[in-house]
């Protein structure tokens, strides 16, 4: 079943970007996340692991809604299908990779920075959105003057983006989750510290109330 990517965009506070050397560790984390109230994963292509790890996770914690970041060329669609990846995520805004990924049948959210970028993702018929770099583009300030023009738009900012700030973002109406390296950090994923990662996941599910809960 493909899903929608407001519905997993929905599924809880913030959306995990990161960046996994070891594809074994996959898994671990995944379940490390879901213990603390996560359940989706954006696994950067930024390693060699990033595609195998993604095959680890939906192979044993199915419960984990696993999705790759930083698509950049319609060409590796094909592999991440092949992953299992459920979703992907992409820097910015290209219309040629937004047609072929619906073409190809995975969810994609595509990134933008401005409102002439989120018009034309607007009349590419895209209603949910990553606003990057977040932090950069104008913070929660920026999102908040975008609702009332583009109401009708949803929005997943990343970049910059931290456990003190995640709040504010949240707290927007046009804004269903958070996307940020600060519930799994790459020093704690290659330690394999997942006590801090389960605690770091509790932390920011408790800024809302969300979080998944397993049975």
């Amino acid at each position: 079943m493909t899903l929608a990517v407001r519905y997993i965009l929905s599924r809880g506070p913030v959306i995990p970007v990161v960046t996994i050397d070891d594809a074994t560790d996959g898994p671990d984390l995944a379940r490390a996340l879901l213990e603390g109230g996560i359940s989706v994963i954006e696994v950067t292509m930024r390693t060699p692991a990033a595609l195998a790890a993604v095959r680890a996770i939906r192979d044993t914690v199915p419960e984990m809604l696993a999705g790759v970041g930083t698509l950049l060329d319609p060409g590796r669609i094909g592999d991440v299908l092949a992953s299992g990846a459920q979703f992907a995520v992409s820097p910015g805004l290209d219309l040629a990779l937004v047609e072929a990924c619906r073409e190809a049948g995975l969810p994609l959210l595509p990134g933008i920075q401005t409102v002439s970028e989120a018009m034309a993702a607007r009349r590419a018929g895209l209603d949910t959105l990553k606003f990057f770099p977040a932090k950069a583009a104008g913070g929660p300030g920026a999102l908040g003057q975008i609702h009332p023009v583009l109401p009708e738009l949803k929005f997943c900012p990343t970049g910059g983006i931290g456990a003190a700030d995640a709040k504010s973002y949240l707290a927007l109406a046009n804004v269903l989750c958070v996307g940020g390296s600060f519930p799994a950090p790459t020093d704690a994923i290659r330690a394999r510290d997942w006590k801090t990662v389960r605690e770091n996941s509790k932390t920011v599910c408790s800024l809302t109330g969300q979080g998944f809960r397993q049975g």
